[in-house]
């Protein structure tokens, strides 16, 4: 087995972390959420849920990876009593992340060919009609779609090949602090457009109201459900990046630093939508076809709207390639824990196995059209999300915390020691009986709903 691999810095892992979590949950999801039920109200409802059931996972995450200095199967094992078998969930979570990664990169190559397509002048004057058209142009046409999957596929593992610290931490660093510049100085140029104070006040001002007609238990469902899935919990892409860090800091501590950086990007996400939807008479609950459709409407119709256009899909590139790294380091290191690869071997194979994985995604919208697998207009990544964000991630949420709280896991105090371990904030022991019987219940309720708004209107 080769030595491990660790982190050059604090700042590495929770710009890493940050990283992972921050994507397209931030910036397409979270807006679009929003503005449907009703905006700001909504906003503080998802901050609270964020705190109250993201960062207790997040921190059992970490607290896996750091104890056991492996991937989630390996380390799973290696801290099960003995003679159990959570260590079974290990290759599902393996698979999730190839199967998150079968869509994600997909998405993925969408923003880079929007991205080029803005900068060489062809989303000028797009209009509500030709917008639509032009995406669906896009995803009907396999080879165009399959060269920037294949173009993201290669630029996230060409990074992961060189090394935790030589190339990932490095280009993390790099991709986070162009997100950052980029995210504020397209914030503040959405807040200086004509007409803009309304989508402000809609955002940052709550109306109990708004709220209500939009249906507070089903606010509150959706909520509970973003603050869960922006975080990229329970498939072992955070626990990897808990194993490559020293036990400096608490991780209660980190976990609290890098659940702000995530909803530093999710709420200037909103700055920059709202008050350009509001400025241009868009609806801001237009679902996802928001990123693809709505906005390219939108930034022809500003003054300098090639650069605006073209640096907001840089922006959402970065968003979504950080993420791509993350999860491509998870897929690795099992390779490398497991079967004793080399990080190059590891990535050129997995490199094979996501762009062959991306195949169906691809022909969803062309070969496979007929196929609805979710019902009437849903596609192949539509049902590989589905897996993801309302199974697999539930499920093995479910298991971390089950894990970390009873006896026939890993239990409380051998997690409670880990996540103090260091200096730092600690975890709050009169949680324990929230962590262990009432957090489960909640994140049984994401899981049941998520499956009742799929099968209830088939």
């Amino acid at each position: 087995m080769q030595e491990r691999e660790t982190l050059a810095s604090r700042l590495g892992f929770i710009l890493l972390s940050a990283g992972c979590a921050i994507g397209l949950g931030n910036v397409w999801r979270f807006p679009y959420i929003t503005g449907q039920y009703g905006g700001a109200a909504f906003v503080l409802i998802y901050l609270a849920f964020l705190v109250m059931v993201g960062l207790p996972v997040l921190i059992m995450e970490f607290s896996i990876g750091r104890a056991s200095r492996k991937n989630i199967h390996l380390a799973l094992r290696t801290l099960e009593p003995e003679g159990k078998k959570w260590h079974w969930y290990g290759p599902v979570a393996i698979a999730a992340n190839y199967i998150l990664m079968a869509y994600y990169t997909v998405v993925t190559g969408w923003l880079l060919y929007y991205f080029a397509s803005s900068l060489g002048g062809k989303l000028e004057g797009m209009t509500a009609d030709t917008s639509p058209v032009f995406f669906s142009a896009l995803r009907a046409n396999a080879g165009v779609q399959f060269f920037w999957t294949a173009l993201a596929i290669a630029i996230g593992f060409l990074i992961c090949s060189g090394g935790l610290r030589g190339s990932i931490e490095k280009a993390s660093k790099l991709m986070m602090g162009a997100l950052m510049i980029l995210i504020v100085i397209l914030a503040v140029n959405s807040m200086l457009i004509p007409g803009s104070s309304e989508g402000l006040a809609f955002y940052l001002v709550p109306d109990i109201g708004r709220l209500r007609e939009a249906g507070i238990w089903e606010a509150v469902f959706a909520a509970m459900s973003q603050a869960f899935f922006t975080l990229g919990l329970g498939i072992g892409s955070m626990e990897i990046f808990g194993s490559y860090i020293g036990r400096e800091q608490s991780l209660t501590g980190e976990s609290v630093r890098v659940i702000s950086l995530d909803t530093f990007v999710a709420l200037f996400s909103g700055l920059i939508i709202f008050p350009a939807c509001f400025a241009y008479g868009v609806q801001p609950g237009a679902g996802p076809g928001l990123l693809f459709e709505t906005l390219p409407n939108i930034f022809s119709r500003m003054a300098g709207g090639r650069i605006w256009g073209s640096l907001f899909f840089l922006f959402m590139a970065f968003a979504a390639m950080t993420t791509l790294v993350a999860v491509f380091e998870n897929i690795i290191s099992f390779w490398m824990d497991n079967r004793g690869w080399t990080r190059k071997r590891a990535a050129a194979v997995s490199f094979i196995l996501v762009l062959l994985s991306s195949l169906p995604c691809i022909l969803g919208y062309s070969v496979f059209t007929s196929f609805m697998p979710l019902g009437e207009g849903t596609s192949v990544l539509d049902a590989e999300d589905f897996i993801i964000s309302s199974t697999i991630t539930p499920i093995g949420s479910l298991l971390i915390v089950l894990f970390c709280t009873h006896r026939s896991g890993w239990g409380w105090k051998g997690f409670t020691e880990e996540a103090d371990a260091g200096s730092g904030l600690r975890f709050p022991k009169a949680l324990r009986i929230y962590v262990k019987w009432i957090l489960p219940q909640m994140i049984a309720a994401i899981f049941l709903k998520g499956y009742w708004d799929i099968f209830s209107k088939l």
